[in-house]
């Protein structure tokens, strides 16, 4: 697959690049350039990002941080199974538990909630640091939804995290994942306080709780340059506007 220019292989993290001084010095070049490739492609593009990863894994089956990279793209692509064996041999040969929550997740992927609930409840789960544990409740309380218990999915993702003030890097997905499983099981109310607390800690727009929220509120936005067909040929009007409810906004759930 053809490199564009600017990519030197030198962007790739240097915990990697240390990996890569196993290979001839050429080869290392390439497989660097495929995996800057990934990690560009990877949120827009992860089809293309996929293609990229495959030419890695060809090239350098034998290092770790290829077979991770291949299972991140596979795992962006839903291909579940290609991706848990990938992660399955990174870890095999760095021996760490990083990957645990995210090959708890591809059970999921599979429709094996039981399995994903079973490495929630593992030893590894303690060697986790507090990124890591954090994202393996996410994928206990996703297991537990898929499995219909709406109730003990938001039990789950009850913790000192969640009720922290401080914001972190899985704080806005945190609360997200709450005010989602409050809102499936009907608390409304509490749904609102929890998209509204994630709209506070989503810096970068990882989550649509800015949308989920405005729903919550009636709030129905309309195509801006949508014209309306029964409008007479030359007769002034608008094109279009957001429209939203005057509704007032609901009193604050019981925190939690």
């Amino acid at each position: 697959m053809p490199i564009p220019e600017d990519v030197t292989g030198d962007e790739i993290d240097k915990d990697v690049r240390q990996e890569l001084q196993s290979l001839p010095k050429t080869l290392a070049e390439d497989v660097a350039k495929n995996l800057v490739m990934v990690a560009r492609l990877i949120d827009e593009d992860p089809e293309g990002a996929y293609g990229y990863s495959r030419v890695a894994l060809r090239l350098a089956s034998r290092v770790a941080a290829v077979r991770e990279a291949a299972g991140f793209a596979a795992y962006a692509t839903q291909k579940y199974s290609e991706a848990l064996a990938e992660f399955r041999a990174a870890r095999r040969m760095t021996g760490t538990v990083e990957l645990w929550p995210v090959m708890a997740d591809c059970e999921r992927g599979l429709g094996r909630p039981e399995k994903a609930l079973d490495m929630a409840g593992a030893p590894e789960v303690h060697k986790l640091d507090k990124a890591g544990q954090v994202e393996m409740r996410l994928v206990a309380a996703g297991a537990r939804r898929d499995m219909g218990q709406l109730d003990a999915a938001i039990v789950t993702l009850q913790s000192p995290e969640l009720a922290s003030n401080s914001v972190q890097p899985w704080t806005a997905r945190l609360r997200y994942a709450y005010a989602d499983a409050l809102l499936a099981a009907g608390r409304e109310r509490e749904a609102r306080e929890w998209f509204a607390k994630a709209v506070e800690a989503d810096r970068d727009g990882s989550t649509d709780a800015s949308d989920r929220l405005a729903e919550l509120d009636g709030v129905e936005f309309v195509d801006a340059l949508a014209e309306d067909a029964s409008d007479e040929p030359g007769e002034s009007g608008e094109a279009g506007e957001a429209a939203g409810s005057a509704d007032a906004s609901p009193e604050d759930g019981d925190k939690h």
